[in-house]
């Protein structure tokens, strides 16, 4: 069964990243209302830096939570971690924490078809400085992109409610490309250049 575990939104303030403050909506929290969908995105969340994040094939950033385990023990082997409590949903800097999904089962093109609205999975994520600098260890960027654990892009097709806890459908697009491979052939060509 595929599932909305979360529904996690941030407003953009200062993140020291790479020894410089910048501004960033990475610190997502989860929120436990019903939470509005519109194209460019949730109601009540921002990002700050829309060359990368955000705008309508940018517009929800979905991430599976069978991945936080793996994080939090990439965090403690880096010593990025001196605690044994579980990372909060949002910490990713996703705004939908997913379950029962993974970056090999889904493909470019493909529909997840809530009960009040339809995203469209569109890109992987690609990580930034912001992302390591979260994390607590350079890195993690490079680990997200070779492990295929980054998650994925949605643009709105329906606008409508998302409510956590709801589960909902896969509809297959043209099953060309899983986004596990789309991280991957971008590792190749960052290689390449």
């Amino acid at each position: 069964m595929i599932n909305l575990i979360s529904i996690n939104i941030a407003t953009a303030k200062p993140l020291l990243a790479s020894g410089r403050k910048v501004l960033s909506a990475i610190g997502k929290r989860a929120v436990s209302c019903s939470v509005a969908v519109e194209r460019m995105g949730l109601v009540g969340d921002e990002q700050a830096d829309l060359s990368v994040h955000g705008g309508l094939e940018k517009a929800v950033y979905a991430y599976p939570q069978e991945h936080y385990g793996f994080w939090q023990a990439a965090r403690r082997e880096h010593g990025a971690s001196l605690f044994e409590e579980d990372l909060p949903h949002g910490f990713m800097g996703e705004n939908l924490t997913i379950s029962g999904l993974l970056e090999a089962d889904v493909f470019v093109g493909d529909e997840l078809a809530f009960a009040n609205c339809r995203l469209r999975v569109e890109a992987p994520r690609e990580p930034c400085f912001k992302f390591a600098a979260v994390m607590g260890f350079a890195q993690a960027g490079k680990l997200m992109v070779q492990e295929a654990r980054c998650g994925f892009y949605l643009s709105v097709v329906e606008t409508g409610n998302l409510q956590a806890g709801e589960s909902f459908t896969l509809i297959a697009g043209a099953r060309r490309l899983s986004i596990a491979d789309a991280i991957r052939g971008k590792m190749a060509k960052h290689r390449r250049d």
